[in-house]
Protein backbone atom coordinates (compact mmCIF):
# COMPACT_ATOMS: atom_id res chain seq x y z
CA UNK A 1 0.00 0.00 0.00
CA UNK A 2 1.42 3.37 -1.04
CA UNK A 3 1.46 5.92 1.77
CA UNK A 4 2.84 9.40 2.43
CA UNK A 5 6.63 9.24 2.67
CA UNK A 6 6.96 6.27 0.28
CA UNK A 7 8.83 6.44 -2.99
CA UNK A 8 6.21 6.55 -5.75
CA UNK A 9 6.07 3.24 -7.64
CA UNK A 10 7.36 3.64 -11.19
CA UNK A 11 5.28 2.71 -14.22
CA UNK A 12 5.07 3.17 -17.98
CA UNK A 13 1.78 3.79 -19.81
CA UNK A 14 0.62 5.28 -23.12
CA UNK A 15 -0.88 8.80 -23.24
CA UNK A 16 -3.73 10.20 -25.31
CA UNK A 17 -1.04 11.50 -27.71
CA UNK A 18 0.33 8.00 -28.24
CA UNK A 19 3.48 8.80 -26.24
CA UNK A 20 4.99 6.31 -23.84
CA UNK A 21 5.20 8.03 -20.45
CA UNK A 22 7.39 6.67 -17.65
CA UNK A 23 6.93 8.28 -14.26
CA UNK A 24 10.63 8.11 -13.37
CA UNK A 25 11.45 10.19 -16.48
CA UNK A 26 9.38 13.05 -15.03
CA UNK A 27 10.73 12.81 -11.47
CA UNK A 28 13.39 15.39 -10.70
CA UNK A 29 12.03 17.98 -13.08
CA UNK A 30 8.57 18.60 -11.68
CA UNK A 31 6.23 17.75 -8.87
CA UNK A 32 3.55 15.34 -10.08
CA UNK A 33 -0.19 15.47 -9.46
CA UNK A 34 -1.21 11.90 -10.26
CA UNK A 35 -4.96 11.40 -10.17
CA UNK A 36 -6.82 8.16 -10.70
CA UNK A 37 -10.40 8.54 -11.87
CA UNK A 38 -13.15 6.06 -12.81
CA UNK A 39 -14.28 6.84 -16.38
CA UNK A 40 -13.86 9.34 -19.22
CA UNK A 41 -16.88 11.58 -19.78
CA UNK A 42 -18.82 10.43 -16.72
CA UNK A 43 -20.34 13.33 -14.77
CA UNK A 44 -17.96 13.40 -11.78
CA UNK A 45 -14.87 12.65 -13.87
CA UNK A 46 -15.71 15.40 -16.34
CA UNK A 47 -16.19 17.86 -13.47
CA UNK A 48 -12.86 16.82 -11.99
CA UNK A 49 -10.95 16.93 -15.28
CA UNK A 50 -12.39 20.34 -16.17
CA UNK A 51 -11.52 21.69 -12.72
CA UNK A 52 -7.92 20.50 -13.22
CA UNK A 53 -8.02 22.13 -16.68
CA UNK A 54 -9.27 25.42 -15.26
CA UNK A 55 -6.42 25.52 -12.69
CA UNK A 56 -3.77 24.00 -14.96
CA UNK A 57 -1.80 27.27 -15.25
CA UNK A 58 -1.68 27.47 -11.45
CA UNK A 59 -0.34 23.90 -11.27
CA UNK A 60 2.31 24.76 -13.86
CA UNK A 61 3.26 27.91 -11.90
CA UNK A 62 3.75 25.68 -8.85
CA UNK A 63 6.15 23.50 -10.86
CA UNK A 64 3.78 20.57 -11.23
CA UNK A 65 2.62 18.31 -14.03
CA UNK A 66 -0.92 16.92 -13.89
CA UNK A 67 -1.46 13.31 -14.98
CA UNK A 68 -4.80 11.51 -15.05
CA UNK A 69 -5.11 7.73 -15.15
CA UNK A 70 -8.13 5.55 -15.87
CA UNK A 71 -8.76 2.16 -17.43
CA UNK A 72 -10.21 3.76 -20.56
CA UNK A 73 -8.33 3.08 -23.78
CA UNK A 74 -6.18 5.63 -25.58
CA UNK A 75 -8.91 6.46 -28.13
CA UNK A 76 -11.36 7.27 -25.33
CA UNK A 77 -8.72 9.56 -23.77
CA UNK A 78 -8.21 11.29 -27.14
CA UNK A 79 -11.94 11.99 -27.40
CA UNK A 80 -12.19 13.11 -23.75
CA UNK A 81 -9.18 15.45 -24.01
CA UNK A 82 -10.37 16.93 -27.32
CA UNK A 83 -13.98 17.47 -26.29
CA UNK A 84 -13.11 19.18 -23.00
CA UNK A 85 -9.80 20.82 -24.08
CA UNK A 86 -7.79 19.01 -21.42
CA UNK A 87 -4.16 20.23 -21.57
CA UNK A 88 -2.66 17.60 -19.28
CA UNK A 89 -1.56 14.00 -19.76
CA UNK A 90 -4.15 11.21 -19.69
CA UNK A 91 -2.78 7.69 -19.40
CA UNK A 92 -4.50 4.44 -20.29
CA UNK A 93 -4.21 1.76 -17.60
CA UNK A 94 -6.37 -0.69 -19.52
CA UNK A 95 -5.57 -3.71 -17.33
CA UNK A 96 -5.57 -1.73 -14.07
CA UNK A 97 -1.97 -2.66 -13.22
CA UNK A 98 -0.96 0.84 -12.09
CA UNK A 99 -4.21 1.22 -10.15
CA UNK A 100 -3.30 -2.00 -8.31
CA UNK A 101 0.33 -0.88 -7.88
CA UNK A 102 -0.91 2.27 -6.09
CA UNK A 103 -3.59 0.26 -4.24
CA UNK A 104 -6.45 2.44 -5.47
CA UNK A 105 -9.52 0.61 -4.20
CA UNK A 106 -12.94 0.47 -5.80
CA UNK A 107 -15.94 2.14 -4.22
CA UNK A 108 -18.72 -0.30 -3.32
CA UNK A 109 -16.54 -2.94 -4.99
CA UNK A 110 -17.57 -1.80 -8.48
CA UNK A 111 -16.64 1.85 -9.14
CA UNK A 112 -12.92 2.38 -9.78
CA UNK A 113 -11.51 4.61 -7.03
CA UNK A 114 -10.84 8.34 -7.29
CA UNK A 115 -7.52 9.08 -5.57
CA UNK A 116 -4.94 11.85 -6.06
CA UNK A 117 -1.27 11.44 -5.18
CA UNK A 118 1.14 14.38 -4.92
CA UNK A 119 4.68 13.27 -5.75
CA UNK A 120 7.56 15.65 -5.11
CA UNK A 121 10.62 16.16 -7.32
CA UNK A 122 12.49 13.47 -5.37
CA UNK A 123 9.81 10.93 -6.26
CA UNK A 124 8.34 10.77 -2.77
CA UNK A 125 4.58 10.74 -2.15
CA UNK A 126 3.90 13.85 -0.06
CA UNK A 127 0.08 13.81 -0.01
CA UNK A 128 -2.78 11.43 -0.79
CA UNK A 129 -6.42 12.41 -1.11
CA UNK A 130 -9.28 9.99 -1.72
CA UNK A 131 -12.88 11.04 -2.34
CA UNK A 132 -15.14 9.35 -4.83
CA UNK A 133 -18.01 11.79 -4.38
CA UNK A 134 -16.20 15.15 -4.15
CA UNK A 135 -14.32 15.18 -7.46
CA UNK A 136 -13.58 18.93 -7.44
CA UNK A 137 -12.08 18.78 -3.94
CA UNK A 138 -9.12 16.89 -5.43
CA UNK A 139 -7.98 20.13 -7.12
CA UNK A 140 -8.13 22.14 -3.87
CA UNK A 141 -6.29 19.41 -1.96
CA UNK A 142 -3.62 19.13 -4.65
CA UNK A 143 -2.99 22.89 -4.74
CA UNK A 144 -2.72 23.09 -0.96
CA UNK A 145 -0.29 20.18 -0.88
CA UNK A 146 1.89 21.67 -3.63
CA UNK A 147 2.08 24.99 -1.81
CA UNK A 148 3.65 23.15 1.16
CA UNK A 149 6.37 21.48 -0.93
Amino acid sequence: MVKVGDKAPDFTLVSQKGETITLSDLIGNKNIVLFFYPKDKSKGCTQQACAFRDKYAVFKDLGAEVIGISSDDVQSHVSFADEFRLPFILLSDKKGKVRKLYNVKSTFGIIPGRVTFIIDKKGVVSHIFSSQFKPKKHIKEALQALEKI
